[in-house]
């Protein structure tokens, strides 16, 4: 095994079966990992390093936990509008398509219920008085948008992070893919993962885990091209009196979503598409087929 590392930012580079190199680095507060088949260890970890130079930079550019950040930016510009540049407006705008599509459910701006709920496995369930304040700081359309500046009312906060790992790992990938598109590659940034080509030997074999399976996946998916991203409440949920409250939260009433999927896995072209339509399946909670049945991309729930 080898380490490299670059300004305190180590890959490391792993052989795995049937001649395949695994790079794994942390970003975005996940393990992440670049697959590369049909290169040696050298040239695997060469291949790799752009794809999480590209994660990094998109985690400090978007994150919600840095202060340096567009997003602390756009937050503390309390009602003033602030300057953003054609990257962030592409995301926002996509956000907004998001909003439209799910009827008002994924909303950037309901990252405030965050101050209520805790979703580390406990039994803290916030009461309705911690939550009722806060549902008067969500609502996307209150946001004042231009093509290159954007406007938060004081008391509310826009976050991406719904988004952002996915359009990393559809960066990364276009990325490698441009510098040796001779090279099968699959991006695997927390779960959420997108694959150029298949390896000579045979398709990529992906586990979705389910934490009632766990170490085992529940259901593994062949992938030859394309993304695949998974949401549910394997890892972050609370549990009080018996009730598993997940994490995904309806912004209207600051609750999560009764009658959802434990979990909704999407295979489609990208993995920005397969993320945003696998958590807004989540949120149309028992309607989550019925959603899923509208597109063309393959869908999984588990209930």
């Amino acid at each position: 095994m080898t380490t490299q590392s670059s300004i305190a930012r180590p890959i490391e580079v792993a052989p795995r079966p049937s001649g395949v190199f695994a790079a794994r680095f942390l970003a975005m507060g996940c393990p992440c990992e670049v697959l590369v088949a049909g290169a040696d260890e050298a040239l695997a970890a060469r291949h790799a390093r752009p794809a999480a130079e590209e994660a990094w930079r998109i985690e400090a550019k978007f994150s919600r936990y840095r202060e340096d950040s567009v997003v602390a930016a756009i937050n503390a510009g309390a009602g003033m509008a602030v300057a953003i540049d054609g990257e962030t407006a592409r995301l926002i705008e996509y956000a907004a398509q998001c909003f439209d599509l799910s009827g008002g459910l994924f909303d950037i701006t309901s990252g405030v219920l965050r101050r209520a709920w805790k979703f580390d496995g406990s039994d803290r369930v916030p009461t309705p008085a911690q939550i009722e304040p806060l549902l008067a700081h969500i609502g996307f359309p209150r946001l004042v948008r231009s093509a290159d500046a954007i406007a938060v009312p004081e008391g509310m906060q826009v976050d991406l992070g719904g988004l952002a790992k996915e359009y990393a790992v559809d960066r990364a990938l276009a990325i490698l893919d441009e510098a040796r598109p001779d090279l099968p590659v699959l991006v695997n940034f927390g779960g959420d993962l997108r694959a150029n080509r298949p390896p000579a030997h045979a398709p990529w074999q992906v586990g979705v885990e389910d934490a009632r399976s766990l170490p085992e996946p529940w259901m593994v998916v062949e992938l030859t091209k394309g993304a695949l991203a998974t949401s549910g409440d394997a890892h972050r949920f609370l549990l009080k009196d018996g009730v598993r409250y997940g994490h995904v939260l309806d912004p209207r009433t600051g609750w999560p979503v009764a009658g959802a999927p434990r979990s909704v896995t999407v295979a489609a072209g990208t993995c920005i598409e397969a993320g945003t339509l696998s958590t807004i399946a989540l949120l149309r909670g028992a309607g989550a087929e019925e959603f899923l049945a509208g597109f063309s991309a393959r869908s999984w729930c588990l209930r």
